[in-house]
């Protein structure tokens, strides 16, 4: 039969031979398999599996250029597989290095019975690999949390705040820390979903302002090592690693655009494997077509953040939630 590891709720099927009653072994030595990729037709055992893994991630980050001499990067942890394998990747990667710093970043939301288990991976992550843990809030930043917005009968949906403020607390939190990177734990999923999104929008401007470490002034450059690994192979990387991470959805999901997105690449990828892939490769061939100085950043006249045209997305957001509180 076919053995299987399970957790979190989290299914993984490790491959049998049911026609000759015989486990298969993997491609690279006579272990048992425990992944299947499609995509590549590759049978992996745990070992070879973790380090195409590492592989992947190592090709990513050297085309950033940022580990070749001393670095501070930012990694921003949110409790859940993906971001908590990266701390623990880039641990495996560089702990060795003395001049490479590590600090885990974490937002809090404010989103009452999800948030505070996943803040409490994200610290045993940390913790664990005696990685510094810093943990900011929109409540404290901004005076808001997604639970009050998500309540408050926006036009908008609660992703839209709570994305445009996270991401603007992460990098003021990354600069202030003196970070040369921020690290984000986006898979090949992520990434995929973020592209179709834009697409699907016809947003072209946001598809290029999607390029890997951008040189904007006030932005700390992202770096997302995790980018050709898809969201399932890092499930179960973490499970195979025995890393603790919180696999509960945010209750808001549902309500965001990008969850049909991913139903409908998921259903594309199960037919047509590489479906993902051939996306991002296609997406960044027309990264090469972007005209030069096609986007610069300027102080946000609000808070002095990077914004297109004087007010950053932040400002912009809570302005609107301000004025429709005073109505």
């Amino acid at each position: 039969m076919t053995g299987r590891i399970r957790r979190a709720g989290i299914r993984y099927y490790i491959p049998s031979d049911r026609g000759i009653g015989r486990m298969i072994v993997c491609d690279r030595c006579p272990g048992r398999a425990v992944i299947f990729q499609k995509y590549s037709g590759s049978h992996l055992c745990s070992r070879h599996f973790q380090e195409d893994v590492h592989r992947k991630a190592r090709e990513v980050l050297r085309s950033y250029r940022i580990f070749g001499g001393p670095c501070r990067v930012a990694v921003a942890t949110s409790g859940g597989k993906d971001s908590s394998s990266l701390l623990v990747i880039l641990h495996h990667l560089f702990g060795h290095r003395e001049d490479v710093e590590l600090l885990a970043v974490s937002i809090d939301e404010g989103i009452d019975g999800y948030r505070p288990r996943t803040l409490a991976a994200a610290s045993a992550v940390a913790r664990s690999l005696g990685v510094e843990h810093l943990v900011v809030s929109l409540r404290d930043e901004y005076g808001v949390t997604t639970d009050g917005l998500a309540s408050g009968g926006h036009p908008q949906g609660p992703c839209s705040f709570c994305g445009v403020l996270r991401k603007g607390l992460l990098n003021k939190t990354a600069r202030n820390l003196g970070a040369d990177a921020l690290a984000t734990g986006h898979n090949l999923d992520d990434e995929a979903q973020t592209v179709m999104l834009n697409y699907i929008k016809g947003d072209v401007d946001r598809l290029y302002r999607l390029r890997p470490k951008r040189a904007i002034p006030g932005m700390v450059p992202r770096i997302k090592p995790l980018r050709r690994v898809p969201e399932k192979e890092m499930g179960l990387y973490a499970i195979l690693r025995d890393i603790p991470f919180e696999n509960a959805a945010c209750p808001y999901i549902s309500r965001a655009m990008r969850q049909e997105v991913k139903d409908l690449l998921n259903g594309l990828e199960a037919k047509h494997p590489g479906t993902k892939y051939s996306i991002m490769r296609g997406f960044e061939r027309i990264l090469d077509l972007q005209p030069p100085g096609s986007y610069e950043a300027i102080p946000c006249a609000g808070c002095g953040e990077p914004s297109s045209d004087g007010v950053c997305a932040s400002c912009r957001l809570l302005e609107q939630v301000r004025g429709e509180e005073s109505l």
